[in-house]
């Protein structure tokens, strides 16, 4: 078989594999009737069928109209009127409920070691970085850029920003001081969360070195505070950059945080298009929209119930790792596991390994 029909035999798939009978008993659409069903009444009556999905969601305010649209200027906006916010509907709701001691995030880091937040935990964290923000002058409508890797502090650090109505603009932390700067200077953000380093297949990688470069071109960013992952010497600047531990520790933050009531089309963040096609632009994602969005294609998609630990292996640097890492699982009450490093170390296993020891 020559190239050309091996590529095109690989296109061409049209094997059908039917989940086991007990694994649909339970589903949330449990056959392909039930979602061409769903499927022709997002059609007929689009309004009512969002209408009724958003009814999920927690609101301070219902909405005046499920959608305004123009689709000849792209202009579409999402439950006008009504009023939410989204680290509410993610963590505080939970706590109404059993869930509240059920593990939120479990973590699992690059070196072995490993943490797992319970919803109570999470808004413990959340509210009080949420206060350290507020308490360096971030407020409802400043962009944050986020630069961390996969630990903890990456999520809580997201949440803290929709809790106050900041919107958060999260920077890979693979990415190069170049490419942070723009994106800082794109979003015109003030404020930069980084980290020391972090641990890559057991090697320690400088990144604040990364931050400090960038910052140099970006002189509206008065506030820095950097996470102790790895505990190496780094430049700290007196009266610019923090420590997390630090600031989280202070007699003044405490853990409550008093949700912002935000409007559903107010953003919520910002994330970069990788460059592939170009410069990379930033992506605007609002309130309500997005949060349903990433709930019930988590629900649906994934059909997680409530015994199910989920792990999604992304980054969250990428929009995929914002929806079914933090936003989809988190406002669905799920338990969802992240992982830092890569998936060859310290074993070629170390993927299966993780879903035995999680059972995921």
């Amino acid at each position: 078989m020559d190239e050309e029909k091996i590529i095109t035999s690989m296109m061409d798939e049209k094997r059908v594999f039917h989940p086991p009978k007990a694994l649909s008993e339970k589903a949330y659409i449990k056959n392909l009737d039930e979602y061409r069903k769903i499927y022709q009444r997002s059609l007929a009556d689009p309004e009512g069928f969002w209408g009724e999905l958003a009814e999920q969601l927690d609101w301070y305010q219902k909405w005046d109209r499920v959608l305004v649209e123009d689709f000849k200027e792209a202009q579409h906006e999402w439950f006008v009127g009504g009023k939410l916010n989204v680290c509410y509907n993610c963590v505080d709701r939970n706590l109404k409920t059993w869930r509240r001691n059920k593990a939120a995030l479990v973590w699992e880091g690059d070196i072995g070691d490993s943490k797992t937040l319970t919803y109570q935990e999470l808004y413990y964290h959340v509210c009080k970085f949420a206060n350290v923000l507020k308490k360096h002058g971030v407020k409802k409508g400043d962009r944050v850029t986020i630069y961390l890797p996969m630990i903890l502090e990456l999520p809580i650090a997201l949440l803290a920003c929709a809790r106050i109505g900041a919107t958060h603009s999260v920077v890979f932390g693979g990415f190069s001081a170049d490419a942070l700067k723009d994106r800082i200077l794109d979003c015109a953000s003030n404020v930069l969360i980084c980290a020391d380093g972090y641990y890559r297949s057991g090697r320690i990688i400088r990144s604040k070195d990364n931050s400090d470069e960038a910052l140099q071109a970006c002189p509206d960013v008065k506030d820095v505070i950097v996470v102790k992952r790895v505990d190496v010497g780094i430049n700290m600047e007196a009266g610019r950059d923090y420590w997390w531990h630090d600031e989280m520790a202070a007699e003044d933050i405490k853990p409550h945080c008093e949700p912002e009531v935000m409007d559903a089309e107010d953003p919520l963040f910002i994330l970069y298009t990788s460059g592939s096609t170009g410069k990379p632009k930033g992506v605007l994602h609002t309130q309500a929209g997005y949060l349903l969005y990433a709930y019930q294609t988590f629900k649906w998609v994934f059909d997680v119930k409530e015994e199910d630990t989920f792990w999604c292996t992304a980054d969250i640097g990428w929009v995929t790792g914002h929806s079914y890492i933090v936003y989809g699982p988190l406002a669905l009450g799920a338990t969802a596991v992240m992982f830092e490093g890569v998936p060859t170390y310290p074993h070629p296993d170390r993927f299966w390994g993780i879903v035995e020891k999680y059972q995921v």
